[in-house]
């Protein structure tokens, strides 16, 4: 135990030893372990695109057992994906890593302006397949966001009471939110408050730009000479909105980009005080051996030094 994960764990005063030696054991796992950051590898894509548009580029990951080997072999904190995936290798790679059960997921076939995505798995699934957390995505701004934050009021209160960790993809979308401002500045820290309030110890979300959408937050953003012209000062803003820094705040590695263009924008988040990033696409469609240089790359724009 690091006096770093040690000070972490003091932010969860509320919460009963079974979540915060869960909460621990993703700390201190990995390459990161003790540096209080944390890198992910979330899988839940073949979910929410396809199999094709997920898994065709390195067909190696149509294979759930490709997904975690990559994620153990790489040294990430923790891996994350459905329930199917989840059930595919968790016996096989019992205690190798931190496992988190993203309880929700929704697909592409159906389009749906004011999206919600469907309970697919619970938390007494992830008691059963050994898991650290769970996962859940809510949308904020979408007409349907009632119903989403109470299942996770409900999920997370069962959760907790059982000593899991809670995990939140926070991504703003919904009738009302341009395309622009689904990444806008002000709606991404507004979304990562929204995380936090709901009872998240780790909230996910995209990168923000410096487009503001909200007439209202733009006037205070001015008087109040917010910066957000880079994506360190955006970042930092983010992890602010979270309680002044004192919830885990990591973010997506987004669609897939080239990796001078991947690199330098993890540096700038860790630049702005991140915590770390949750990388899918942009690592396992890559070959294994390139995906495991460039987690650990990225592992070490965090750290701040070579691992």
């Amino acid at each position: 135990m690091t006096p770093r994960v040690r000070e972490i764990l003091n932010w969860y005063g509320a919460d009963n030893p079974g979540v915060l030696a869960n909460l621990a054991r993703l700390l201190n796992h990995g390459k990161l372990s003790g540096t209080g950051k944390l890198v992910i590898l979330p899988v839940d894509q073949g979910f929410e695109h396809g199999p094709a548009r997920s898994f065709a580029k390195n067909p190696d990951g149509y294979d759930p057992a490709y997904h975690i080997e990559l994620a153990i072999e790489a040294g990430c904190n923790a891996y994350a994906a459905p329930l199917g995936a989840i059930e595919a290798v968790a016996r096989d790679y019992a205690g190798e890593i931190p496992l988190i059960l993203k309880i929700n997921n929704s697909e592409t076939l159906f389009a749906n302006k004011s999206p919600i995505s469907a309970l697919t798995s619970y938390v007494d699934d992830a008691l059963r397949l050994g898991c650290s957390a769970i996962g859940f995505t809510i949308y904020p701004g979408s007409s349907e966001r009632k119903s989403m934050y109470e299942e996770i009021a409900q999920a997370a209160r069962e959760a907790k009471a059982a000593g899991l960790a809670v995990v939140i993809w926070s991504y703003p979308r919904g009738e009302q939110l341009s395309k622009e401002g689904e990444t806008a500045i002000d709606v991404v820290a507004y979304a990562a408050h929204l995380a936090a309030q709901l009872g998240a110890h780790i909230i996910k979300v995209k990168p923000p730009t410096s487009h503001i959408e909200q007439a209202a937050a733009a006037k205070v953003y001015q008087e109040q000479g917010i910066k957000v012209n880079s994506l360190a000062d955006r970042t930092r803003h983010v992890v602010q909105a979270c309680f002044a820094g004192k919830r885990i705040v990591i973010f997506s590695g987004g669609e897939a980009k080239g990796t001078e263009d991947l690199i330098k924008e993890i540096g700038d988040l860790a630049q702005g005080g991140a915590f770390g990033s949750i990388m899918g696409r942009n690592a396992f469609q890559r070959p294994k051996k390139e995906a495991i240089q460039l987690l650990h790359n990225v592992m070490e724009a965090f750290a701040g030094k070579k691992l």
